[in-house]
């Protein structure tokens, strides 16, 4: 049996826009068939979930007990991928309650592999936020993400204060999403679907939608470009799955 893979989504930081990326990470695994289950930390009431409801559980990662909901399952669920959104401002806690329970020890003995996405906003703050993540790497593959999707201008960044920051962590891997048109963005939110669903112009349940084909052609097209970025990391590698083929129209 392959071992388990852990993806943790977060930032130190409210307001970048992590469970977009959560979404379009869901989407990626799906269109490529493999089997994921996700943990939305936002408790008591969890946005992740609520575009994602079959696969999500709404876990408040700060208790031993949705700890063990998530870490004692690791082996005993088919899914071979988890996806842990972690509330805003709470990344660098999450990942010391990781090593708190072992978690870390895992992955470097290559037991478990774990992967982190950490969404970076505009602000200096935020090349402080991988200062502080650094010493919780070891053993994990480390992706900074640039998310343009909330219009986000990103001031530039000294270039050796920013290498200083960013190679502190070894093979850590950037990433780039880039802006959704607005409109696009704001339907999807409204009408409360994975992307690829309202790509695919179908409703919660399946059922048949009237999406507007602009709008649908706007996420079919960022979507494409974030999956490129996903592609070129060979994300699909990382988590130990063999694509069986990508689906886009699920």
């Amino acid at each position: 049996m392959a071992k388990p893979a852990v993806v943790v989504v977060g930032a130190d930081k409210g307001g970048v826009g992590k469970t977009t990326v959560s979404r379009t990470l869901l989407d990626y695994f799906s269109a490529n068939n493999v089997p994921t289950r996700a943990f939305d930390t936002e408790s008591p009431r969890g946005t992740l979930k609520r575009f994602h409801p079959e696969i999500t559980e709404i876990v408040d990662m700060t208790t031993t007990a949705d700890q063990m909901k998530i870490f004692d399952t690791l082996n005993a669920t088919s899914p071979s991928v988890t996806v842990i959104d972690v509330r805003a401002g709470l990344l660098s806690p999450a990942l010391a309650s990781l090593r708190d329970i072992g978690f870390l020890d895992a992955a470097k003995a290559g037991q478990i592999t774990f992967a982190v996405f950490h969404i970076l906003g505009p602000s200096i703050a935020s090349l402080d936020e991988i200062a502080e993540t650094a010493g919780f790497m070891t053993g994990a593959k480390y992706f900074l993400v640039k998310n343009f999707i909330n219009d986000t201008q990103f001031f530039q960044w000294d270039q050796a204060t920013y290498n200083s920051y960013f190679h502190r962590i070894k093979d850590a891997t950037e990433l780039t999403i880039p802006k959704l048109n607005e409109m696009a963005y704001e339907q999807v939110e409204v009408s409360s679907v994975p992307f690829l669903k309202f790509v695919a112009n179908k409703g919660i349940n399946d059922e048949a939608a009237n999406y507007s084909f602009v709008l649908r052609g706007y996420v079919r097209h960022w979507l494409a470009n974030v999956w490129s970025e996903f592609d070129r990391i060979r994300l699909t590698d990382v988590v130990g799955s063999k694509s069986g083929g990508r689906n886009s129209e699920k």
